[in-house]
């Protein structure tokens, strides 16, 4: 498998990035933190985006082999960057999902099935920066009138 995107620099610190035709442009800027534009997604905010839907797809994508149904899952990713050789870099990010379930019998299993997609999750596995999940996420029970 090979993917692409393109980025094109438009003006000041923003561009554009597409990945097909058919798919809707971002545009982007260098984060005000390193003198970029407020506005506009960063590069760095689009690696924790890919992150993130990575961890939401691939959470999907298990869950359906599992036969496991949940009501919904969101994740927070945060990352830091910190300064060292060579520069600036994500040197850690952390995974905060929060996995809403219909039963309470299903909330071991739905950590279970957290804790394997932490593990499988193409991007996040493709990081130098070390990528982790705390040990206790949000887990919520949602009723169902009956």
């Amino acid at each position: 498998m090979t993917f692409k995107a393109n980025a094109y620099w438009k003006v000041g610190t923003r561009g554009t990035a597409e990945c097909d035709p058919a798919a809707k442009a971002i545009e982007f800027a260098a984060p005000v933190e390193l003198g970029g534009e407020s506005g506009a997604w960063s590069p760095e905010h689009l690696l924790l985006a890919a992150v993130a839907s990575c961890f939401v797809s691939t959470f999907k994508t298990i869950a359906a082999s599992s036969k496991f149904e949940a009501v919904s899952l969101g994740v927070v990713v945060k990352g830091v960057v910190e300064k060292g050789e060579g520069g600036y870099a994500f040197t850690h990010v952390v995974l905060t999902p929060e996995l809403t379930v219909n039963r309470e019998s299903d909330r071991h299993r739905g950590m279970e099935l957290l804790e394997k997609t932490e593990r499988a999750c193409l991007i996040a596995r493709s990081l130098k920066a070390s990528v982790t999940m705390p040990e206790k996420v949000g887990i919520v029970l949602e009723e169902v009138a009956a």
